[in-house]
């Protein structure tokens, strides 16, 4: 028996419920070993994982099987396929909302951790005061130039501010950098 004949077979009983249990496993068998394949593949093209794909294909065929839908075998194909499809945009959908909620409640799990804790607050206060006694030490445009770039100033705005082109700021900043590195280190190498 061919797919085709399965397919009439399923919806003539659908229609008449005049098939016996028997030949309407046979039947179903036989839609299943004709589909099951194709289906599989166009479901992992969709989803992009083989195993979510054969379960999205094996709930068709559950729903197939106990919805028995009306229709002709050239419809039945066509519900099998937009069936399948439809519980694969179901699974892309559930799958981007579940790691939305995961990265969200790992980012927030996260900022507890960091944030909650009164270690973390104590060394974050440790070193901005280490930051600053190093500012200190440098000459104010070095200080200026180093905060405003912390700071989310553009260079632009940086050049404006300290009245100097924008090829000169790039050498004052790497100036800057290499001199609180420079203070840094000298001051505090020896306590960590």
């Amino acid at each position: 028996m061919n797919v085709q004949q399965s397919e009439q077979v399923l919806l003539s009983f659908a229609r008449t419920f005049s098939v016996q249990e028997r030949s309407l496993d046979r039947v179903f068998e036989d839609l299943f070993t004709g589909h099951y394949p194709r289906l599989v593949k166009t479901l992992v093209r969709l989803v992009g994982d083989s195993g979510q794909a054969e379960e999205l294909a094996a709930d068709t065929f559950y729903r197939l099987y106990h919805n028995r839908p009306p229709g002709t075998p050239e419809t039945l194909a066509g519900w099998l396929y937009r069936t399948a499809i439809n519980l694969g945009l179901d699974a892309l959908r559930t799958n981007a909302r579940r790691a939305r909620r995961e990265d969200l409640a790992g980012r927030e799990a996260l900022r507890q951790d960091a944030q909650g804790s009164p270690l973390h607050d104590l060394l974050a206060e440790e070193e901005r005061l280490r930051v600053r006694s190093v500012l200190a030490l440098l000459k104010p445009e070095y200080s200026q130039a180093l905060l405003m770039t912390s700071s989310g100033f553009t260079c632009k705005e940086m050049s404006g501010v300290l009245g100097m082109k924008t090829d000169s700021l790039y050498v004052l900043l790497g100036r800057a950098r290499a001199k609180f590195e420079q203070e840094y280190l000298k001051l505090y190498r020896r306590q960590q």
